[in-house]
């Protein structure tokens, strides 16, 4: 089913929640447990994340340094069938245009279809661990609307190769991110709406947010697109704090702001228990609100928490 139906015919607000892939080598075991822990509260759709390949240096014999790409998390296809048809809840597959050519792009879209994987979350992606700032590969996409857009017109049954035959058209949902505290790259938040809203014309048809910590944020952010003339739904996304360290790492990694009060809790705690109990107090807060406020539905970023946010989820759903 698609997320647009799903969220069309809600009669309630959504839960959903995002899972990383296991390590390379590692055992998908665990995932798979936490999938079966939070498929108790039962999840809307469940989303898969996707990760481009990352530059390692090595030193060669000579002393001189090698420069090679690694894939460290494979397995965003495999996986997303893997949950789809064990417990038979939609899941949507995360595509990135970091490190894909449209070819690739297209390839990775004729196999979702074909293993009955209807939901895209279109993405850009982060540069990969060791670079800067991020760059498209030779016949790739320096924008997610590109994807978008891609994906439209295989929905319509327009390949790359035109020349195609018996061409089949594809089914596809497509979701974007949005950013409530805009995108670290962009310049300002009215360039970051405009882009937003390039994203919703190329053809998306729904919106979750980067995680937040501040409500005022979200309900800024869809007041800004509605004026802005966008009109699909808009999930807010959201992460229960688990250490001292996401302090500094989540406004570098993500252009996130935290709260005064919330960092005056966490600064004071002395105990990593305490830090959990604070970080799911907060979650909890905001996922209540949110839904007072008439949200769709909370998305919840895991990050390998799946007993917190289980914990959250009673107490809200």
């Amino acid at each position: 089913m698609q997320v647009i139906d799903i969220l069309n015919e809600a009669k309630k607000p959504l839960f959903t929640f995002e899972l990383v892939p296991p390590l390379k080598g590692g055992n998908v075991q665990t995932l798979l447990d936490n999938v079966r822990m939070l498929s108790e509260f039962e999840p809307a759709y469940i989303n898969v994340t996707n990760h481009q390949q990352e530059v390692v240096y090595t030193e060669r014999e000579d002393g001189l340094l090698e420069r090679r790409t690694v894939h460290k998390r494979p397995g965003t296809v495999a996986l997303s069938a893997l949950i789809q048809y064990t417990f038979q809840i939609p899941v949507v597959a995360h595509l990135i245009c970091g490190g894909m050519s449209a070819d690739q792009l297209e390839d990775a879209l004729v196999e979702l279809n074909f293993l009955g994987i209807e939901n895209i979350l279109a993405l850009r992606g982060d540069p990969p661990a060791g670079e800067k700032r991020f760059m498209s590969v030779n016949g790739g996409y320096d924008h997610s609307s590109d994807l978008v857009a891609q994906i439209a017109r295989l929905n319509e049954g327009k390949y790359l190769d035109d020349q195609l035959q018996n061409a089949q058209k594809t089914h596809f949902c497509t979701g974007v991110a949005g950013y409530p505290e805009k995108h670290a790259e962009a310049p300002n938040l009215s360039y970051d709406m405009q882009m937003l809203k390039k994203k919703v014309d190329s053809g998306a048809q729904y919106i979750v947010t980067q995680m937040f910590f501040n409500n005022e944020v979200y309900y800024r952010f869809v007041d800004d697109c509605r004026k802005a003339g966008i009109t699909v739904p808009i999930i807010p996304g959201i992460k229960p704090i688990g250490s001292k360290r996401d302090l500094a790492t989540i406004p570098q990694t993500f252009h996130v702001d935290f709260p005064d009060e919330l960092v005056d809790l966490l600064t004071r705690a002395k105990k990593l228990s305490e830090i959990k109990e604070i970080g799911s107090d907060w979650c909890t807060r905001q996922a209540k609100d949110l839904i007072a406020h008439g949200a769709p539905g909370v998305h919840f970023y895991t990050l390998g928490k799946a007993d917190t946010v289980a914990g959250i989820v009673k107490q809200v759903f």
